[in-house]
C-alpha cells in the first residue's frame, strides 16, 4: 500500500516520489515515509530501481553533484523512471523556504523528495525533467571534464613558472610539456567521438565564425538541449536570459543569472571572437552600442543572439546562413 509522505494512505492518482542525496560513495534515498542509505554503486542502483519499481515511484529528484550522480541517472533512466537533476541551490532555496535549516544526508534526502512532490504536480513539470542522458553524451561530457582539469592544472603550473628558481622552473617546464600532451591526446580523443556520433551537430556548428572546436565540444556535450528548445527557455537554461527583479510599483533592472556555467563560459569567448569575426553578430553589435547599451550588457545580448542562431540551426538542420542572419541582426 503506498503512504503519502505526510502519513496516511496515498490517493490511487498520487503516486510516490523519492528525494536521493549522492556522494561520492554512498546514496541516501527517501520515498514516501521510507528512508535507505546505499552504496554509490551498481548494486547501489539496483537496489534502488527495485524499491521505486515495487512502489510505482513517480518522479526522482537528484542534485547535480560534480558528477557522483552520472551513473545513477543513468540507470534510473534505462530502468524507465523519470529524473529530475536540480541545481544545489535550488535544491537549498527550496529547503529554507520550507524552514528546513539542519543539513544531514538524511535531512537532505527528505527534502529532495518534498521538492519532487513540488515538481511532479507542476503546471510546467516536463521542463524540469532531465533529458535522457545518451551513452555517447556521457563520454563526450567525461572527455571535457578532463580537459577542463588539465587545463586548470597546466595554469597553475604557468603561474608558478614566473617565480620558480632554475631547478624548480626546470620541472615545471618538464610537468607543463606532460600537460600539453595530455591535452592534445583528449582532443584528439574528442575530435574521434565528435566526427562518430555527432558529426551533423559539429558541422553545423562549425559553420558559424566565432565557433570554435571548444565550443563544439563543450555546446555538444553539456547542452544536450540545444536544438529542442524555444529560445527563452535555451536561454535561461544557460543564463543569459534577463530576468524580471519587480515588486509593487518598483521595476528593478533586469539581471542574468544562474543557468551552466561551462556552456555560459565558452559562449562568451565564441561571443567575443564573433563580435570581430562574424558580420551579423559584429553588426547587432555595434548597432547596440550605438543606441547607448552598456558594453557588458551588449555583450550579453549578443551571447544571447548567438545561442538562439545556434539553437535554431540544430532545430532546422540548417548551416549559417550569413545573409539571413545579418539581416535578422540588423531588424532585431
Amino acid at each position: 500500500m503506498n503512504m503519502h509522505p505526510q502519513g496516511g494512505v496515498a490517493r490511487p492518482d498520487q503516486r510516490l516520489n523519492a528525494g536521493i542525496d549522492v556522494s561520492k560513495q554512498h546514496l541516501d534515498a527517501c520515498w514516501g515515509t521510507e528512508d535507505q542509505r546505499l552504496d554509490n554503486d551498481a548494486p547501489g542502483w539496483d537496489v534502488l530501481i527495485a524499491n521505486f519499481r515495487a512502489t510505482h515511484v513517480d518522479l526522482v529528484v537528484i542534485e547535480a553533484t560534480g558528477g557522483y550522480e552520472r551513473g545513477l541517472v543513468c540507470a534510473l533512466q534505462g530502468a524507465g523512471i523519470t529524473v529530475a537533476r536540480v541545481n544545489p541551490r535550488q535544491a537549498r532555496d527550496f529547503a529554507k523556504s520550507m524552514g528546513v535549516l539542519a543539513k544531514t544526508d538524511r535531512v537532505d534526502a527528505r527534502t529532495l523528495r518534498d521538492f519532487a512532490d513540488v515538481l511532479a504536480r507542476h503546471k510546467d513539470r516536463h521542463k524540469y525533467i532531465t533529458p535522457f542522458i545518451e551513452a555517447q553524451r556521457e563520454q563526450l561530457a567525461a572527455l571535457m571534464a578532463r580537459r577542463r582539469q588539465l587545463v586548470d592544472m597546466r595554469v597553475a603550473e604557468g603561474n608558478r613558472l614566473e617565480q620558480a628558481g632554475t631547478r624548480a622552473a626546470r620541472s615545471i617546464r618538464s610537468v607543463l610539456k606532460t600537460l600539453d600532451k595530455q591535452i592534445a591526446d583528449i582532443d584528439r580523443d574528442a575530435d574521434d567521438h565528435l566526427d562518430r556520433h555527432f558529426k551533423e551537430q559539429r558541422t553545423l556548428l562549425d559553420s558559424v565564425k566565432g565557433v570554435g572546436p571548444v565550443t563544439i565540444l563543450t555546446l555538444t556535450s553539456a547542452l544536450p538541449e540545444l536544438g529542442h528548445l524555444g529560445r527563452r527557455q535555451i536561454a535561461k537554461l544557460v543564463g543569459v536570459a534577463p530576468l524580471a527583479d519587480d515588486s509593487g510599483s518598483r521595476k528593478g533592472p533586469r539581471r542574468v543569472w544562474g543557468g551552466r556555467g561551462e556552456v555560459r563560459s565558452v559562449v562568451y569567448m565564441a561571443t567575443t571572437s564573433a563580435i570581430r569575426f562574424n558580420p551579423a553578430i559584429k553588426a547587432f553589435h555595434s548597432r547596440l552600442i550605438a543606441a547607448g547599451k552598456p558594453k557588458k550588457v551588449a555583450i550579453v545580448a549578443c551571447m544571447r543572439k548567438l545561442l538562439t542562431i545556434l539553437n535554431a540551426m540544430l532545430r532546422d538542420h540548417a548551416l549559417w546562413n550569413a545573409t539571413k542572419h545579418l539581416q535578422t541582426s540588423k531588424t532585431a
